[in-house]
């Protein structure tokens, strides 16, 4: 009997050691792996404080006004699309501008009110609607050569004054894809107030901080700028993926050719109002980031010997942990430090410090003008944005074969207050 209990303490012991060996090695490797994401976001949320040129500077002369198409699809958003069609019209622009709606979905009444406002409309329907699919429709539809500059917008996008000059400028300054500056349109809900946050973060880590180091801007969906005869080249065969923007990104780097940043010309965009669609859009975001990681990952080293160092920087960017379950993680591999015993993964003191490194890099990327009281009262919505980023990953394998398009309401642009001077450009 005392020999049975001797062999069976043994066991116990050796199975509590293999135990102990494998949470050891796996809480080592996550340790690595956060470190990664804490240092890629402090790196590039420094460079967006470089004083460095985004953009060449502006020609001695006006540049001549290119013939702009402004391309709007629209799925089943009748009341948003009646109110940022006619303001796309009405935007001024000495050039020649073409307002073109891609109808998925909406009503009659609104598809004959659209045209007798000016906008041209480009009726679609798809078994399963992408807005990658939309706009290659269009492209097929409209007259190939009538147009030389494409502007993408989503249907509740509105242009700020001075947009479409300021994309006409850096394609007289070579660009071929210029990404405009994203900000909020609304700000009247918390979840509205954390999404524009978000966006605001966005735009300073990957698009001014890789700007200021001379790297190409991450396009972002809409409020982005196409040569028109390249974009139909982009969106071949662009497929039925939701992350249309992510892949058009890879092709450009595939490519070679630069993607700019226009920090100063602005679309107003529509935030999310509650933890529903926040978690839905998470949902989507999530499932096109490992769709793209898991189909130009293992073209890493190929694209890093022939120099393509943007290719591979755009996979590490869809590696990357979306923030708000970095934090989360953190903060929860953090408690658990506290109560292992030593040995068991990394100490406390390396995930607090990941932890204020996360935080720090948030801190450095969100502009002054966030620094307000409504800020402070959306951060404790943070534990259900997190809630509801967790319930997103339990939807990622039904999100690859479902459209899951983003609600809409009509919404007047609410411009926040200025920010700070900007850097020179």
């Amino acid at each position: 009997m005392n020999d049975l209990l001797l062999g069976l303490t043994d066991v116990l012991v050796a199975a509590g050691w293999l135990l102990q060996l494998v949470l050891n090695g796996a809480l080592q490797l996550l340790g690595l792996y956060l470190l990664g994401n804490v240092l890629y976001l402090l790196f590039f949320a420094l460079a967006g404080h470089r004083r460095a040129r985004v953009l060449p500077p502006a020609p001695a002369a006006p540049a001549a006004p290119r013939r702009m198409c402004v391309l709007l699809p629209a799925y089943q958003a009748d009341a948003v699309i009646l109110q940022t069609a006619p303001a796309a019209l009405a935007h001024a622009y000495a050039g020649a501008l073409t307002v073109c709606v891609v109808a998925d979905g909406l009503q009659p009444t609104t598809v004959a009110a659209l045209r007798t406002q000016g906008a041209q409309v480009v009726e679609v329907r798809f078994a399963r609607s992408t807005k990658g699919q939309a706009l290659q429709a269009a492209l097929a539809t409209l007259p190939a050569t009538a147009y030389d500059v494409a502007v993408v917008l989503d249907v509740d996008n509105v242009m700020a004054p001075g947009f479409l000059a300021r994309v006409n400028e850096a394609f007289a300054a070579g660009y071929q894809v210029v990404q405009g500056h994203r900000t909020a349109k609304n700000l009247d809900s918390p979840f509205a107030v954390l999404d524009a946050c978000n966006e605001a973060i966005n735009n300073h880590i990957f698009r001014l901080g890789h700007a200021r180091l001379g790297m190409s801007a991450s396009l972002i969906g809409s409020g982005m700028a196409f040569d028109y005869t390249y974009l139909q080249q982009l969106l071949h065969n662009i497929g039925e993926t939701a992350g249309e923007d992510k892949e058009i990104d890879f092709r450009i780097l595939r490519d070679g050719v630069p993607i700019g940043y226009l920090p100063e010309a602005d679309v107003y965009d529509e935030k999310i109002a509650n933890a529903g669609v926040f978690g839905t859009q998470r949902t989507r975001w999530m499932a096109a980031q490992l769709e793209f990681l898991r189909k130009y990952g293992p073209e890493a080293l190929s694209q890093l010997r022939r120099g393509r160092l943007e290719f591979v920087d755009k996979i590490v960017q869809s590696a990357l942990l979306p923030r708000v379950l970095l934090l989360g993680l953190l903060t929860l591999l953090l408690g658990l430090a506290l109560l292992l015993p030593a040995g068991w993964g990394p100490p406390p003191a390396w995930w607090a410090g990941l932890l204020a490194g996360t935080a720090l890099a948030l801190l450095l990327a969100l502009p002054r003008r966030f620094y307000s009281r409504p800020v402070a009262t959306a951060l404790l919505h943070l534990p259900l944005a997190l809630l509801a980023m967790t319930r997103a990953l339990s939807r990622l394998g039904r999100a690859r074969g479902t459209f899951l398009p983003t609600p809409h309401a009509a919404h007047a642009p609410q411009p926040p207050e200025p920010a700070a001077a900007p850097l020179p450009s």
